[in-house]
């Protein structure tokens, strides 16, 4: 117990040790400075970090922001996607996105480490986690040999978890950008989630090919602002970056400063600051070094925060000033010292980048690149429709029932409104079946169907099949279905027949003689008339009572009174052709939707024609089918095996 205590112990001392440490670190940085010795700037990446075959992984997926990076890479004309993998943690498969006109499945993997394993060839990290997460997988994502740069999206990661990160990164010549960064974007060729927003801006801003132009902010929400201005003053920028507002930054504005000055492409720099923090200085102490030759244009933002009279916090955590160095107005003027071109205000931001790109265009130092036109995004869909610009026919006709909105509607009819008014079983069915409220004596002869129909004991057909298959083990649906596909002509499938040929020769007018006689010309048998058990003398109660119902409340029952009459035809034959339950329920749903006056002749023809009167035996006997296999469970009944004895094996 006490080995846990002091390991545990010793783990705490260290984080603590390594928190103040990096604070040190930070602090002899900007102080050693300040004060005129030359300035360790760490390891960093001295070049391009990006190019027009740089992949990456994405971690926690979002549709959007991998979208839109497939979208900027058809812009640029790029040959293979950007995004080489996503990463969801417990999940795999695929994700269905576009790469131009064309559908693409991008690989999704459960953890970091499979995907890097996967991806040899990405090496950036983009990570879209929440600020609990980030952390962690992060720090897996560092650990793997093959990535190389690491983007935080998330804000607020707590500042102990950014201080290991960063430690790690630099001790290990990685880069984190963030946390608290909406990304980076080197024109023509790559760019992290959202930046630089939707397809239009990156147009509109000429990012689909390269400028001339390397551009580093804290802020990602002003970085959009400043591609469109220098986009507007120049040709446009070569890499753009947002380090992130949080208060410990992967990566500073001077690091990647000093990369653009190693970049042979990048002609002129744009910095643009904000008030809080320190890390300003390392940029001025790189100028006054002369580790930076290109035209610097920069501004620090926030120079309103001195007309209030506390401390104020614009936005990010970092974005408040902590004394008058941090102040926008201090750091300005430091720059501007130091050499970079600063204007006076941020409206003449603009005017200063024009004109330090002009006048490299002048000394020859910039031939500004040629214009191309990039490559027409598809429209989504669902985009192009909600603007009108086309119409798509739908896939699915439903009447009976509608999920959206507020609640779901059967027929039309709320929910709500099934509850409350105490609708049943029936008249749901009444609703998605028929598409009409029927009466209450409909409803309640539907009722008493599905009771009577809902099991016939365990040796009809259907519970026969439904218990060999429980037995055997099977689950729940196996069983169900075993017991289903039994049902036909011969097994309570002939519900529909006899109400489509009790109606068919009530109609043209046959006597009971004409229609019995006719049928066995044809060689068919009267659907609804003869009982494997029932006789004459033992008639089958659920027949009876269905009748004595009808009876009492049906306006008419002129079929099920023409089906008697059959029967009476067919007993004088033999004593086991009696109405059985399917001709009773035939016959009397003929009844029902004749005497409720809601149903046309075409549409009587039509339910008997669909298979309507089958589906009500469908839905009964479906209760008692799983009813078999939940007993068989229930008793753990063994594999059934049939008897020997009741085979009969011949030649």
């Amino acid at each position: 117990m006490m080995l846990c205590d002091m390991n545990w112990l010793c783990l705490c001392l260290y984080d603590e040790v390594l928190m103040v440490f990096l604070e040190l670190k930070c602090a002899w940085h900007v102080t050693k400075g300040l004060f005129g010795s030359e300035i360790d700037f760490g390891k960093m990446a001295t070049g391009q970090l990006f190019s027009k075959t740089t992949q990456a992984l994405f971690y926690n997926y979002k549709q959007l922001p991998v979208q839109q990076m497939l979208d900027f890479d058809f812009s640029c004309r790029r040959e293979t996607p950007s995004v080489a993998g996503i990463i969801n943690p417990g999940s795999e498969g695929f994700q269905k996105l576009f790469f131009g006109q064309e559908e693409m499945a991008i690989p999704v993997h459960s953890t970091v480490e499979a995907a890097c394993a996967a991806h040899p060839t990405a090496d950036v990290f983009i990570n879209f986690g929440s600020f609990r997460s980030a952390a962690s997988s992060s720090m897996s994502a560092l650990k793997q040999p093959t990535i190389r740069v690491v983007a935080i999206i998330a804000e607020g990661v707590p500042e102990s978890d950014a201080k290991q990160l960063v430690a790690y990164a630099k001790a290990n010549n990685k880069v984190i950008i963030g946390p608290a960064t909406v990304g980076v974007i080197q024109a023509g060729a790559f760019k992290i989630g959202d930046t630089a927003g939707t397809i239009d801006n990156i147009i509109q801003c000429k990012l689909y090919r390269p400028g001339s132009v390397g551009f580093v902010s804290k802020s990602g929400g002003m970085s959009n602002e400043l591609y469109n201005t220098i986009a507007r003053v120049t040709d446009g920028i070569y890499e753009g970056i947002a380090i992130g507002g949080d208060v410990f930054p992967g990566s500073t504005l001077s690091d990647h400063v000093l990369r653009f000055n190693n970049i042979p492409q990048v002609k002129m720099i744009v910095v643009l600051g904000e008030l809080g923090g320190r890390e300003e200085y390392s940029l001025v102490e790189a100028l006054k070094q002369g580790k930076i030759n290109k035209p610097v244009v920069a501004w620090v933002s926030e120079t309103c925060a001195t007309l209030f009279k506390s401390e104020v916090q614009f936005g990010p955590v970092g974005a408040k000033s902590d004394g008058e160095m941090e102040s926008a107005q201090a750091k300005n003027q430091a720059l501007k010292d130091a050499g970079a071109v600063v204007p006076t205000s941020y409206e003449a931001f603009e005017g200063a980048i024009k004109e330090t790109f002009q006048k490299l265009v002048e000394e020859g130092k910039i031939t500004p690149v040629e214009e191309v036109t990039p490559p027409q995004i598809p429209e989504d869909l669902n985009t192009a429709i909600k603007s009108g610009k086309v119409r798509v026919p739908t896939h699915i006709i439903s009447t009976i029932s509608d999920e959206r909105g507020v609640e779901q509607r059967y027929a039309g009819i709320p929910m709500s409104t099934l509850v409350e008014e105490g609708y049943g079983v029936a008249d749901v069915i009444s609703l998605l079946w028929f598409k009409r409220s029927l009466p209450r004596y409909c409803t309640r002869f539907i009722d008493i169907c599905i009771m009577m129909c809902a099991d016939h004991g365990p040796c009809a057909s259907g519970a026969h099949n439904a218990i060999v298959s429980a037995r055997a083990g099977k689950d729940l649906i196996s069983c169900l279905v075993s017991g289903l596909l039994t049902i036909g002509p011969r097994f309570g499938g002939a519900i529909d027949d006899a109400a489509r040929y009790f109606k068919d020769a009530y109609d043209s007018g046959l006597t009971p003689c004409q229609f019995v006689e006719g049928m066995k010309k044809k060689g068919i048998r009267v659907p609804g008339i003869g009982h494997r058990v029932k006789r004459g003398d033992n008639r089958d109660k659920r027949v009876e009572l269905l009748q004595r119902y009808a009876r009492q409340h049906f306006p008419s029952v002129e079929y099920m009174e023409y089906a008697v009459k059959v029967e009476t035809y067919t007993l004088s034959k033999a004593n086991n052709l009696i109405l059985n339950i399917d001709g009773a329920i035939g016959s009397l749903f003929l009844d029902l939707l004749e005497g409720t006056g809601m149903f046309t002749k075409q549409e009587i023809d039509e339910i008997v024609e669909i298979g309507y009167l089958n589906g009500l035996f469908v839905l009964a006997r479906s209760i008692g089918l799983i009813g078999h296999t939940f007993d068989q469970k229930r008793l753990k009944q063994p594999l059934y095996r049939h008897p020997w004895e009741d085979v009969l094996y011949t030649k």
